[in-house]
This record gives C-alpha cells, sequence and structure tokens, in this order.
C-alpha cells in the first residue's frame, strides 16, 4: 500500500499544512472548553448503596469545592444509580433544580449532569464499577495550559491503508490506565507498509456516526511523546471504498496526558510499531 503518493507530498504539502493547522486549533479548543479535559479533576470510585458527596470531610466522596453537603448517592445492586439532593444546597441536575434524580450513566454520549458551583460530576462505569468522574471550569490546570507542541507538519506521513474488514466485528480485550480490561468491538483493521515492512493496525468502533478509533504505541514514547501511546482517528470507508487516510500527522495524546484522573485506553499488542512516528502531537509539557 502506497503513502498517499509523493505527488500528493509535492502538489498539496501547503493545503495539508492548512488543513493540519485548523485542526489544531480545534484540538486546543476542546481540551481547553469548559467541560475539556483539562477540566478533569477526579475519579471516585463509589460502593454499593449510600455514599455521601460534600466538601465537609466525613463524607464518602469529598469535593474540595462543593459545599459541604451535596447529596447522598445510591448505587443499587443492580447497577440503578440515584442522587438524594441536600436540602438547602445548590445542586443541579441536567440544569434544573429537583430533589432527587436517577443518574443515567448507560450511554456515555449523555449521562446525567450534576452541578454545584464551578463543578459537574456525573456517573461512569470501570469494569463494572460505578465511579463519579468530577469536572471544574474553574481547574488550575485548565488555567495554566501552556499549549500543545507538535511535529512539523510531514505530508508523507499521511498514508493510504488497505481497509480489511473482519466478517464479523470481535470483542476484543483492550487493557486501560487502571489495569482493568474492556472489551472494545473492533470491526477490522488497516493495512499499509513503512519502509517494506507490512503494518496492520486494529480500530475500535465508537459507532458509526465517529470516526474510527486507533490506539497506538511506537518507538518515540516516552521519550518525544507521551509514554502510554497516542490516539489516531480515521473516517469510516466511503461505501465501496477499500481504503481510508491515516494522517499521522493527527496523531493526539489520550486525556491520560492532562489529567491524573482519566482511564485511558493503552494500545494493544497488535497496535505497538517497532519504529518511530516523528509526527502529530508530542508531549505535554504541562504534565501532572
Amino acid at each position: 500500500m502506497m503513502v498517499a503518493g509523493s505527488g500528493w507530498a509535492a502538489d498539496r504539502g501547503d493545503v495539508l499544512r492548512e488543513e493540519i493547522a485548523r485542526w489544531q486549533q480545534r484540538r486546543v479548543a476542546e481540551l481547553t472548553a469548559e467541560d475539556g479535559w483539562l477540566t478533569l479533576v477526579g475519579l471516585h470510585f463509589m460502593k454499593e448503596g449510600d455514599n455521601t458527596v460534600g466538601s465537609a470531610a466525613d463524607n464518602d466522596i469529598v469535593l474540595a469545592k462543593s459545599p459541604a453537603r451535596v447529596g447522598t448517592i445510591q448505587v443499587a445492586a443492580g447497577g440503578k444509580v440515584s442522587l438524594v439532593c441536600a436540602a438547602g444546597t445548590d445542586v443541579r441536575v441536567d440544569g434544573g433544580v429537583v430533589g432527587a434524580a436517577e443518574l443515567k450513566w448507560a450511554e456515555p454520549k449523555k449521562p446525567t449532569l450534576v452541578t454545584t458551583g464551578s463543578l459537574t460530576f456525573f456517573v461512569v462505569d470501570r469494569g463494572g464499577k460505578k465511579a463519579l468522574r468530577v469536572k471544574d471550569r474553574a481547574a488550575e490546570s485548565r488555567a495554566r495550559f501552556v499549549g500543545l507542541d507538535y511535529f512539523a507538519t510531514d505530508p508523507t506521513w499521511r498514508r493510504e491503508a488497505r481497509w480489511q474488514p473482519f466478517e464479523k466485528s470481535r470483542l476484543m480485550p483492550i487493557k486501560n490506565m487502571l489495569g482493568q480490561t474492556e472489551m472494545e468491538l473492533v470491526p477490522g483493521k488497516a493495512v499499509f507498509t513503512h519502509e517494506g515492512r507490512l503494518v496492520e493496525l486494529l480500530a475500535i468502533d465508537e459507532g458509526r456516526d465517529v470516526p474510527l478509533f486507533f490506539v497506538v504505541a511506537d518507538e518515540t514514547n516516552g521519550k518525544e511523546t507521551y509514554g502510554g501511546g497516542r490516539f489516531l482517528y480515521a473516517e469510516w470507508p466511503k461505501e465501496g471504498a477499500t481504503t481510508i487516510i491515516l494522517d499521522f500527522n493527527r496523531m493526539e495524546n489520550p486525556p491520560c496526558a492532562f489529567t491524573a484522573f482519566s482511564t485511558c485506553p493503552l494500545p494493544p499488542k497488535e497496535n505497538r510499531l517497532p519504529f518511530t512516528v516523528r509526527a502529530g502531537e508530542q508531549s505535554y509539557r504541562g504534565a501532572h
């Protein structure tokens, strides 16, 4: 499989650099947004039953910037999670004032959001365990963001790869930063060659309405780039197409490069490249 052409590099290098520059701007905007990864300040695993929340030291979950008593989160044996708000406390659930509410978590893109002051928290599931993920729009990591560094945009790292779908998507175990294993849906692999070597990268399916997701490691990790690998997204092949574009200039750091409270997936062994990819995002200078 070819690089997207030496002619592409010669004739459209400026176009690619402009395209990547715009992508980098969007990347910073998303990262520094009020709900971006720089605002993630806590991940608190909850026990079955009652979990009290607030800034008072005797709470099960202590949130430094919250009222002394936010309320009680009840985790049922079947997985249902509910919040009973403390009386007289300004707590809003999905923007409204209520005394109690179910905290939905099964749809990761649309969890129930609870806000108090500058804090927002919601429920996530990690390995069958329910946890409270906490964001703070006034977080120091957001206020002191130092910017992102990139390798120079290189047209030769924009690769055309053969998309090889599996006859049936496979469930594959992927470890995360907590040492847990999550089963991820893998629909196929992207295949190309690098310096005469065949490369096959497994993709994770996060839904047909979002790009294919690759968690990739290479020999820059822990030196010039984040030690836990980097993320790469690629558009699904159009109907009837057999190739996809892997633009390694868009390799980005996982959230774990910016916060200690994220649970990023680690690259599977199949996606560990035995060469350097000096393209995309470099190590974050303001790392926690």
